[in-house]
Parts: C-alpha cells; sequence; structure tokens
C-alpha cells in the first residue's frame, strides 16, 4: 500500500479507530432503521390507521427531526471539548437506547420501536459535528478528501450491509425480531470498544460558553455558515444531497413492492447497489481530482443525479409483474438490470457530488467555529429532510405514483443546481478546468513536488495557448492566483468567473500605468498572505511556439516582496485548437479528444538570484526537456 494512499490512513492510530467508531454507528443504525421500515411496510397491515407510505415517511422524519433540533448544541459542544472524548460518551449513549430497542424488539412493539427512532435521531444529531468537524484535526488538508472519500464509503458501506442485515434478519420466521435485537446491542458494545483506542483532540475553543438556548443558537449558527458564501452554498448543497437521498431511500420498500414487485430480498438489493455506487463515487474522488480539493466534481455529480434520475422514473414501471417475487428471479428480468444501474449510478454519482462538498466545507471554515458550522450544515440537512418527507407525503397523498415523485425530484435536482452554480460561479470554472484537464487533454505533470506546500510562491510559465492557466490551475494542488491581461479579463460574461477566481488583471506600463500599479499591488498582497501567484511573463501568447521574452514586471513583484519563484513550462498545446498556430486561436477544428500535454515544473529559485533574464533561460531549458 502506497505510503500516500488514502487507504492508508485505515492503519494509523489518527484515523482508523474512528473510521470503525463511525462505521460500526451507522451500520447498527440502518440494521434497526431496515428491520422497523420492513415491519412497517410487510407486516403492519391493519396496525395502523394511516397508510403504509404515510407511517413510512413519518418514520424518516422522526428520526432526522433531532438533528434540527439539537445540532446547534451538538456543535458548541464538539468545539468546546475534546472530540475523541465526546465520541466515547455518544457510544455509552447509544448502548442505552439499543438495549431499550432490543427490549421493544422482544415486546414486537412497533410505535415504541418507532418512537425510539428519534432517540436514534437524537444521538446521531451529537455525534454529526463531531464525525466531519475532527477530520481536519485528524488529518492535513494534502488528505482531506481523501479522508471525507473513506468516511464517506464506510457510511455506505456501512449502510448496504446494515439494510442488508436488518433485512435478512427480521425476515427469519418467528425470531427475526429476537435476532435483531441482539445484534444492535453487540454492535453498540463493540463501537465503544472501538472508540477507546482513539487519541485524544485538542479542543478548538475550550473557552467557549455554552448557550443551551437551542433555537437562539440554531439562529447564531446558521449565521456562522453564512459568513463564507462558498461554504454556506456548499452547506445548501449538501442539504440537497441529503433531500434526494432521504427521498429516493424512504421510498423504496413501497416502490419495490408496488411498481417492481419485489419482496424484502429486492429491497435489500437495490438499497445495497446506492450504498455501493456511493461508495465507488467517493473513492473516485482522490483519483478523479489529483488529491486536491476540487469542487469541479460537483456540477459533473449533480448531471449524473439529474439524468439517471430520469431514467430511474422513466423505467420503473416496466417491470411490475404482480406477485411479489426474489431478487434472483427479478434480476432475470431484462428490464430489472436497467433500474439497477440506475440505482447504483444515482449512487456512484452521489459520491461525486457530495465529497468535495464536506471538504471544501472543512477545508474553508474557521478552524475555532468548524463544528458548529457542520453543526449548521446539519441544521440545514435535517430541515431539507424533513421537507423530503413532507414533499414525499405531500405528492403521494395527492394521489401521484412513487414514479412520479422520483421524476419530479430529478427535474428539481437540475433546477436547483442551476440556481446554486449561479450564485457561486466558482462551481461552473472548476468544472470547465476539471473537463478540460481530464477529458479534452492528456496532461502529465514533471515535478509536482517543486512547489512548495506551504508559503508564498510565484510560478512563472511559458505563454502557449488561451487554456493555460486552466490546464495550470487544474494540475496544481494549491489555489493559485493568475494574472491576466486587462482586455481579456474585462470581457462580458466571463468577467464574473475571473473575479471568482481571484484573477488579477494587469496592463503594460505605457497602455495603462494605474491598472499595471494596481495589479503589481494586489500581486503583493497576495503573496503577504502566503498564497500562490502565477504569471505569464512574457505579456502574450506566443506566435511562433517558442518562448518570447521575458518582461521585467517580475524583476518589479520580487523587489518588493522576495518569495521563492518557480519556473515552468507547458509543452504540447502549441498547434492546439486554443493556440495561435496556422491561422490563429479557435480557428481552426479541435485537436481530437486526450490530446498529450506536459507541465514540466522546474525547482525553486532563490528570490536572491532570479531575474527575467535567468528565468526565461530555465523556462527555456524546461520547454527542450524530455
Amino acid at each position: 500500500m502506497a505510503a500516500n494512499s488514502q487507504y492508508s490512513l485505515l492503519t494509523q492510530r489518527r484515523f482508523g479507530p474512528f473510521f470503525l467508531t463511525q462505521f460500526l454507528g451507522a451500520f447498527n443504525d440502518n440494521v434497526f432503521k431496515n428491520a422497523l421500515l420492513l415491519m412497517v411496510a410487510f407486516q403492519s397491515a391493519g396496525l395502523f390507521e394511516l397508510s403504509t407510505d404515510t407511517v413510512i415517511n413519518l418514520c424518516a422524519g422522526l428520526f432526522i427531526l433531532p438533528f434540527f433540533l439539537f445540532s446547534a448544541t451538538a456543535g458548541q459542544l464538539a468545539d468546546k471539548y475534546d472530540k475523541a472524548q465526546l465520541i466515547r460518551l455518544f457510544k455509552l449513549l447509544e448502548i442505552v437506547i439499543m438495549s431499550c430497542a432490543a427490549f421493544a424488539l422482544w415486546q414486537r412493539s412497533l410505535p415504541a420501536l418507532i418512537a425510539l427512532l428519534f432517540l436514534m435521531g437524537f444521538q446521531s444529531s451529537l455525534f454529526g459535528p463531531v464525525k466531519y468537524g475532527i477530520l481536519p484535526q485528524l488529518l492535513d488538508d494534502r488528505e482531506l478528501l481523501g479522508g471525507n472519500g473513506l468516511i464517506e464509503t464506510g457510511t455506505f458501506l456501512a449502510i448496504l450491509l446494515g439494510t442488508a442485515a436488518g433485512g435478512l434478519l427480521i425476515g427469519i420466521e418467528g425470531n427475526g425480531p429476537l435476532f435483531v435485537a441482539v445484534v444492535v446491542i453487540v454492535i453498540a458494545f463493540a463501537g465503544y470498544l472501538s472508540s477507546r483506542a482513539m487519541p485524544p483532540v485538542a479542543p478548538v475553543d475550550p473557552g467557549l460558553v455554552i448557550d443551551w438556548n437551542p433555537l437562539r443558537q440554531t439562529w447564531r449558527t446558521l449565521k456562522y455558515a453564512r459568513e463564507t458564501r462558498v461554504v454556506y452554498l456548499s452547506i445548501i448543497g449538501i442539504s440537497w444531497f441529503w433531500f434526494i437521498g432521504a427521498l429516493y431511500l424512504a421510498q423504496l420498500p413501497n416502490f419495490t413492492r408496488v411498481f417492481l414487485s419485489g419482496n424484502e430480498q429486492v429491497v435489500t438489493l437495490l438499497l445495497a447497489l446506492f450504498s455501493i455506487g456511493v461508495s465507488i463515487g467517493s473513492l473516485m474522488c482522490e483519483r478523479l481530482s489529483g488529491q486536491r480539493i476540487d469542487i469541479g466534481l460537483v456540477p459533473f455529480g449533480s448531471i449524473g443525479l439529474t439524468l439517471f434520475g430520469l431514467d430511474l422514473a422513466n423505467q420503473s414501471t416496466l417491470v411490475a409483474s404482480g406477485e411479489l417475487i426474489g431478487a434472483l428471479e427479478w434480476l432475470s428480468q431484462p428490464t430489472a438490470w436497467r433500474v439497477a444501474m440506475d440505482i447504483l449510478l444515482l449512487g456512484a454519482f452521489g459520491g461525486l457530488y457530495i465529497v468535495p462538498l464536506y471538504a471544501s466545507v472543512q477545508q474553508r471554515s474557521p478552524a475555532k467555529h468548524r463544528s458548529r458550522i457542520i453543526a449548521a450544515n446539519n441544521v440545514l440537512n435535517a430541515l431539507f429532510m424533513v421537507v423530503a418527507s413532507v414533499l414525499a407525503i405531500g405528492v403521494l397523498s395527492a394521489g401521484f405514483s412513487i414514479p412520479d415523485l422520483f421524476l419530479l425530484v430529478a427535474i428539481l435536482n437540475g433546477v436547483v443546481a442551476i440556481y446554486i452554480y449561479t450564485l457561486a460561479p466558482e462551481f461552473i470554472l472548476r468544472f470547465c478546468t476539471w473537463v478540460l484537464v481530464h477529458i479534452f487533454y492528456r496532461i502529465r505533470v514533471h515535478g509536482a513536488e517543486n512547489i512548495p506546500a506551504q508559503g508564498p510562491v510565484l510560478l512563472a510559465c511559458n505563454h502557449v495557448s488561451y487554456v493555460d492557466a486552466l490546464v495550470i490551475g487544474g494540475c496544481i494542488k494549491r489555489p493559485v492566483r493568475f494574472v491576466m491581461y486587462y482586455k481579456i479579463f474585462n470581457i462580458p460574461v466571463i468577467r464574473g468567473l475571473f473575479k471568482v477566481a481571484g484573477v488579477i488583471p494587469i496592463a503594460g506600463a505605457k497602455e495603462d500605468p494605474q491598472i499595471l500599479e494596481q495589479a503589481f499591488e494586489a500581486i503583493d498582497a497576495a503573496l503577504a498572505r502566503d498564497e500562490v501567484v502565477c504569471i505569464f511573463p512574457e505579456g502574450h501568447l506566443t506566435r511562433s511556439g517558442e518562448v518570447n521574452v521575458f518582461r521585467p514586471g517580475i524583476d518589479t513583484i520580487l523587489q518588493r516582496r522576495s518569495v521563492p519563484t518557480v519556473p515552468m513550462a507547458l509543452t504540447g498545446l502549441w498547434g492546439t485548437f486554443f493556440s495561435r498556430a496556422g491561422k490563429g486561436a479557435m480557428r481552426r477544428l479541435p485537436k481530437p479528444l486526450w490530446f498529450r500535454v506536459d507541465l514540466k515544473i522546474g525547482s525553486v529559485m532563490d528570490a536572491g538570484i532570479v531575474s527575467a533574464v535567468k528565468l526565461q533561460e530555465k523556462v527555456s531549458q524546461l520547454t527542450l526537456n524530455e
């Protein structure tokens, strides 16, 4: 196992016990919840005056209601105290709740079991801010995306195994509830034991005074989240995912029974496929993004959620055959495979969608308020899931079918995605960068380790095409501020994207001295904040494919602030659609996909010896080196 692989985290004490603890907790929740939902769907005829559709959605609402009520208080506790110690206390609470649940299962008391869902939700609402707030303290920025991918994978694998176990155990003739009771108690004790192996985690705000008023603190918590626009919109995006997920998962039992003619085995199979899909998508994030937190994957995920949601709504009614059948018989029908693939791919694109959003919230939130911001996320998650339950009850009570509900959700997903990306163009900008880097070009990066992981850095690269900045930004793990010719910066429509990306407009000394001076000041301010700034010292695109003379602006930058400078060279872009080769840029047919491009990163040059002439020599050498 590679030392820098995300999977190596599982073998380390700072992450492994925490991963196992949250896995066992999610597993236990889903053993109990799925057993209960199947009891309601298949064994509760005549027990309630309400329809099973309504009872199932009420169960889902009862479980997530505590997240809305108690998350703000939980966020304060997570910021004030040692998170590892809190996790151990919450696991002890889980043992008590599961013991009560075991007794209710033994008595086969559905009303008591439904009431216990609220207590399970209470315990989970306490754990939520700790679960995501602890990760930035356990991992560095380079590991954060991979760690989140593992957590989401573990969570949904726990859903897979928990739902499968709950379905199989409750289906045992006669003694099913008893077997479920034994399992939930054993797993609760195992989760507590794994939490004992976690190392201490220092509190981030030990002087915090707890406000026990949930309504007032919830309002304050939401205000914390709104302080950073991208963080807040990421939270909205996460909440929308849980809106979709809660709605799909809550409808699956009755959807399977009524429209797919499947029994408990088919329900378990579809839940398993969804969980496997989320796990696949979550684990793919690190590889697709090159170990950087890249919100460009989020639009990609939302596109998949919309397309396969529409297909599921369209295909679901073609499988029903009347009599309830098992998983193998159901899979023998050709149309069943399309439904199965829709469920699997919904999960996979959901993983691509959710993991970068969680990592972005963790990375961009102030450390002192991080758990409270994550608590705000949980509050909005809960609110969105309550709305999902209400929407489902309303739509189904109005006489619409579950496939009609799925169609509505798929359409709403497209509308909500467009709305969020309109408010935060950074998502679309990063998506365009991701598509360019991973689909249109086959890019190899040489010398990525030469860029310092921390501190101010000035990058200098040759200028070959109009997409140079997108290629560089998509290949370098640290966020990069680019310096751009002001007339390109001021192009209508895309000017907003440039502003979001932090692009610094610049002009020639004879053209507009004021813009030039403002650019030097902006560059100096960015370097003072330990940011990475990239300039193209030639000042214009090459017309010959060769490196042009570097202008002296870089000397002015380094005279103002002495920082490490890294020479870089792009090769392979000359002659492509966006270069000035031949008839000019964008005046010929694009090259085929996967056109080979190399980004060569040289060794750091000490600021004391850097000059425009020496830097030009270094960049020219890099363009020639194979």
